[in-house]
């Protein structure tokens, strides 16, 4: 499993170090991933792996319905991150379902599903409340080719975040 730190990805100076402009936002970054490392996601702070997974396939799903009539158009790469991630993201509502069944019963289980699952996407009907389509579009791409849940499930605490550090933004619009 290949996994990238955020401050890994905000280090890479192909562009962005080899200017003052790219040095001071390489140190903001710096700064901002002391501050991140010990803040919460507000999104996804309290939620299990599963409903994670859960949100953000949801997330990218109808952000990319928006996004589809831009020239940033991402539906093929959210089209090869589902069939690339079919397995985690399927194992992840079965967990999710789970999860409701416990809290709600075998027969509210279904419903709570229903009920949560429309409620993320009404959530992201106006888009990302960080992300523009062109960056959505390579966030995609890029879970596309991740390996491991894990690296899923992190990248999901910053994604779903509804505010984004610096070093957030950088690393996911870089990758």
């Amino acid at each position: 499993m290949t996994r990238y730190s955020t401050a890994a990805r905000a280090a890479d100076t192909n562009t962005l170090g080899s200017s003052l402009l790219g040095s001071s936002m390489l140190g903001l970054a710096a700064l901002t991933l002391g501050i991140a490392a010990t803040t919460p996601a507000h999104a996804a702070g309290s939620m299990s792996g599963a409903e994670k997974l859960r949100r953000l396939d949801i997330m990218l799903m109808v952000t990319g319905l928006r996004c589809r009539t831009t020239s940033d158009n991402f539906t093929a790469e959210y089209g090869r991150f589902t069939t690339n991630q079919l397995s985690d993201l399927n194992a992840a509502n079965a967990e999710l379902k789970n999860e409701m069944a416990r809290r709600y019963g075998a027969a509210g289980a279904q419903r709570a599903l229903d009920r949560l699952s429309t409620t993320m996407a009404n959530g992201y009907g106006q888009g990302h409340p960080w992300l523009g389509c062109s960056e959505l579009k390579s966030v995609a791409r890029n879970l596309a080719t991740v390996r491991g849940r894990a690296t899923l499930e992190e990248a999901a605490d910053q994604l779903l975040s509804d505010y984004g550090s610096m070093t957030t933004r950088l690393a996911w619009a870089r990758r």
